[in-house]
């Protein structure tokens, strides 16, 4: 083959210019043109034809590639944003006469107009499905596009409203349900990976239940879904509800459910909480069902315990030699997992979820944030209690127990919204108090009596 010369290099750079030029300038083209379309799905001409309009409009922004997408926001900004000037004269005009009626001038004048771009863009068929995936994608890029923040917000306070517990549906999910949503469940599950259809199967036996809250505008997509399972006592290691050859336990003989897995599917969704609704309403529905039911428990993972261990090791020496001996893949199987290890990271487990802090007042642990926002109590530590490789990485095996007194959760909520009380068990307390790290009598977390 013949070397290429120099001019035909250019040539060839040339072309390819020439061609991501033309690519930009065919997704800037679409961009605009789904704007257009929604300018005109604000004019008066969108009042007669709103829903031919709207559904000429999401079939664009669905053909938009990355490119056009930035382009498209871009525009959203510098064309659907308030009148500066209309906003500093209606609130002149509230600050000399804060009437009703100026009042309402300001509120108007504030809203940007993409507010109404989606709420009508909401009246094409999947609509509120893209508006969703809109957030998704916004979610994802904003860091590095700061001037799409204020889409990102018009789009949650939309959401936040839409997706309100008024509208929400709870459905069980059981061997019955249609395969699409199976399939999703499958696919959405964050927490511990379904490996296949007799994972599922195993996870929706007569002794499991499965609840996830639907929205009448996305029928066949779970929001949010929750997984239970009945066991006699407190269930201690999430390998044992996992297996598929589990034995089966007598709904009516247990007496207590596990909720071992929450799953939020929605990203365009995030912030918008469903998870305290659900666990609140799966509870309750269970106890009337299930009287002989007397705790309601999580078995949850504790996410950023590894690494917190990595981070605040190089300030306490003393903590290197217990990272050292779990540093291995197989660490847990080594006669060293059940001596003095054992306890010694239990304390360490303990004195974080009682003392690591997120820079502010709450745990630094995200999904005890969670839980005790929902008036969870923190329970129990269990050793172990996950040996798969992603519990092993992100929580060096712990699991906790949080448990939901139906009676107490107001009060637990109350306490942690106002005052970032962690409502925990004496003896976790206790057992911080003995680790390396000691404890910290500024922070003193909330133990029951």
């Amino acid at each position: 083959m013949a070397r290429p010369s120099l001019l035909d290099i250019k040539r060839f750079f040339r072309a390819a210019s020439q061609g991501r030029h033309s690519e930009s300038r065919a997704s800037g083209k679409l961009a605009g043109r789904v704007i257009g379309l929604g300018h005109a799905l604000l004019s008066e001409r969108g009042e007669v034809s709103g829903a031919r309009l709207a559904k000429d409009a999401v079939a664009a922004y669905r053909a938009l590639d990355p490119d056009g997408l930035r382009v498209f926001f871009d525009l959203l900004v510098e064309q659907f944003s308030p009148d500066p000037e209309e906003v500093e004269r209606c609130a002149s005009a509230y600050r000399d006469e804060p009437s009703q009626a100026n009042l309402i001038a300001l509120q108007h004048a504030v809203e940007p107009p993409r507010q109404e771009l989606f709420r009508r863009l909401n009246m094409a068929p999947g609509g509120t499905g893209v508006l969703v995936d809109m957030r998704g994608w916004l979610l994802n890029e904003i860091g590095a596009n700061p001037q799409w923040t204020g889409i990102e917000a018009d789009l949650a306070h939309l959401l936040a409203s839409w997706f309100n517990r008024g509208f929400l549906v709870l459905q069980r999910i059981d061997w019955r349900t249609p395969a699409l949503v199976l399939e999703k469940l499958i696919h959405y599950e964050a927490v511990h990976q379904i490996q296949g259809w007799d994972d599922l199967h195993r996870r929706l036996d007569t002794d499991r239940r499965c609840y996830a809250f639907f929205h009448p505008a996305l029928p066949d997509e779970p929001l949010i879904f929750i997984e239970v399972a009945f066991t006699r006592g407190m269930s201690a290691s999430v390998q044992s509800l996992l297996e598929t050859d589990s034995p089966l336990v007598e709904a009516e003989s247990a007496n207590c459910a596990i909720f071992y897995s929450i799953t939020s599917c929605q990203a365009g969704l995030r912030g918008v909480s469903f998870g305290n609704l659900l666990i609140k309403q799966v509870a309750e529905d269970l106890g009337r069902e299930f009287p002989n039911l007397k705790t309601f428990a999580t078995l949850s993972p504790i996410p950023g315990f590894r690494n917190w261990l990595t981070e605040t090791a190089p300030e306490h020496p003393a903590l290197l030699p217990i990272l050292e001996r779990f540093d291995g893949p197989d660490w847990h199987t080594t006669g060293a997992a059940t001596s003095d290890l054992q306890p010694e990271l239990t304390r360490l487990c303990a004195y974080y979820l009682l003392y690591a802090k997120n820079g502010h007042h709450e745990p630094l642990d995200t999904v005890e944030r969670f839980h005790l926002g929902n008036g969870a109590r923190l329970e129990r530590i269990n050793w172990l209690g996950d040996t798969s490789p992603a519990g092993l990485l992100r929580s060096a095996g712990m699991m906790v127990n949080y448990v939901y007194h139906l009676g107490d959760v107001e009060r637990n909520h109350e306490a942690y919204a106002r005052e970032h009380r962690v409502v925990a068990a004496r003896r976790i307390e206790a057992a911080a108090r003995e680790s390396l790290l000691g404890p910290r009598s500024e922070r003193q977390p909330a133990t029951d009596r």
